[in-house]
């Protein structure tokens, strides 16, 4: 435990970008060779644009990452926050800092962004996807990340999270990202056993549906236990998903990256819905 803790804290910036890059490599070539859904698309396209949002991510995490650095050091140098607050074992301390870090770093801000209209528009890109797969995991507008961001600090301040533990976390939060909107389908019996653990893509892939009520379920990151506890959890067969969002059918809405940047400051289109659901308006 002392060697995981050591390797964290001291985790080279190589090893960091090699976990975001590997994560992506490993999944996308899982899913090319055992893709739940056979897309009729240009991959390599398709994966340029997800790319280019997951760098824009990278470099607002980076340009304020000091930001994060100077609160994990506050919080241990004054005893503030969770972890600091009562005595643990240092097993308990790494999983109770990941879960509460998942909750307010991740789960937390999701639910937000589609509760809040304003935050929505910019969340939005995320669901245009009309192709989920490995890539789609950080397709995030700037904004978002600094939306994202901005929760993650909090989550450190009410953790008290050492940055050790907040580099653990974030390896933890890319790779799971990655492997729950992987285009892939486990075995029945392997989601069953790891849906008790960790977000499965059976469980995520259902957040993509592209209308109300369903694209307001099944948050989670990391855990699939906020979605239980706080009443968003849905199960849906994998073949009646149809991925995208309804207010952005049209390809050169989802398929460009200036169209796309643009989206959060365009006039806000309400939900259509399904022809059964033509009343479903998003919760403001």
């Amino acid at each position: 435990m002392g060697r995981l803790v050591d390797y964290f804290q001291h985790i080279p910036s190589a090893h960091r970008s090699l976990i975001l890059v590997g994560g992506i490599a490993f999944f996308w070539l899982i899913e090319s060779a055992a893709p739940l859904f056979q897309f009729r698309y240009r991959k390599f396209r398709h994966a340029g644009i997800n790319i280019f949002f997951t760098l824009t991510t990278v470099v607002v995490n980076f340009l304020l990452a000091f930001i994060l650095l100077r609160t994990s050091d506050w919080t241990v140098q004054h005893q503030v926050g969770l972890l600091h607050w009562i005595t643990l074992p240092l097993w308990a301390e790494m999983l109770i800092g990941v879960l509460v870090m998942d909750l307010v770093g991740a789960w937390l801000p999701h639910w937000v962004q589609h509760q809040v209209i304003f935050l929505w528009r910019f969340h939005l890109i995320h669901h245009t996807d009309v192709y989920v797969d490995t890539t789609t995991a950080n397709r995030h507008h700037p904004g978002e990340s600094l939306v994202r961001f901005f929760f993650t600090t909090l989550a450190v301040l009410i953790t008290g999270a050492p940055m050790w533990l907040v580099f653990m976390y974030q390896a933890l939060s890319v790779l799971l990202s990655q492997f729950n909107h992987a285009n892939i389908e486990l075995p029945r019996w392997a989601d069953r056993l790891l849906g008790f653990f960790i977000v499965t893509p059976t469980m995520h892939h259902v957040h993509h549906h592209y209308v109300l009520p369903v694209t307001n379920t099944n948050y989670g990151n990391i855990f699939p236990y906020w979605d239980r506890l706080f009443g968003t959890y849905h199960e849906m067969d994998s073949n009646a998903i149809h991925y995208g969002i309804d207010t952005h059918p049209e390809p050169h809405e989802h398929s460009d990256i200036g169209s796309l940047l643009k989206i959060p400051f365009q006039k806000y289109r309400p939900p259509v819905g399904e022809a059964t659901k033509q009343k479903q308006t998003m919760p403001s």
